[in-house]
């Protein structure tokens, strides 16, 4: 314990505590020799990351059992590494960083759930860069992130129907498994038809607005 505490740069009794309160998992024995991995070094100084953001002890305790409970990289790529779409390595202090003050316990859940993050270890991956961006971006904008998790389970669901229904109407009339054009159609139809969608909500909104008074 003495030489995990010396290279995170804390007091022995500092470990002691976060070993006593469940912070870190315990060590492996060898009879009366207890040792200590890489794997503790690197949930101490998640630890130290998170509390300079702000973050309790009773808070880390909360973030981590909802990592553990989340499923693994391996078991997510599992159901087929995506296409198109670029993983994203982070630190838990990285995620922290990319949506400040929102990394919850609710909202980890929601995004493991989701699929959107898978645990790897000590890392986090985000399936997806883009995605990772566009909510980053949306926090940064003031939405908050259970708002963003929340419209995306509904843009999941009109994304699958979506998808169901242009695989089925190519395969209907193509004997290749995969037409080639199926993802740039698919995505040229959905780029037009939101983008129509778009002019006409907010054409709709313009009207029904009251107009702003005279300046005074």
């Amino acid at each position: 314990m003495e030489e995990l505490a010396k290279e995170a740069g804390i007091p022995v009794r500092t470990v002691r505590f976060y070993r006593e309160r469940g912070l870190i998992s315990p060590p492996r024995r060898e009879g009366r020799i207890a040792w200590y991995d890489d794997h503790h070094l690197a949930r101490l100084r998640t630890i130290a990351g998170l509390l300079e953001r702000g973050h309790t002890l009773t808070g880390i305790a909360d973030l981590a059992r909802t990592f553990e409970s989340g499923r693994d990289v391996a078991e997510v790529l599992g159901l087929g590494e995506p296409t198109e779409e670029t993983p994203v390595r982070l630190t838990p202090e990285r995620l922290a960083d990319y949506f400040e003050g929102e990394v919850t316990p609710e909202n980890l859940a929601a995004a493991l759930d989701l699929g959107y993050l898978a645990t790897d270890g000590d890392e986090i991956v985000h399936m997806s860069r883009r995605l990772l961006e566009v909510s980053a971006e949306l926090v940064r904008e003031g939405v908050p992130l259970a708002t963003v998790l929340s419209a995306a389970r509904r843009v999941r669901e009109h994304a699958d129907a979506l998808a169901e229904l242009f695989v089925s109407a190519l395969e209907a009339h193509s004997d290749e498994r995969e037409p080639p054009q199926l993802r740039p159609l698919a995505r040229a139809v959905v780029d037009a038809e939101l983008s129509m969608a778009l002019d006409r909500r907010l054409r709709h909104e313009n009207t029904a607005r009251p107009p702003r008074g005279p300046a005074s």
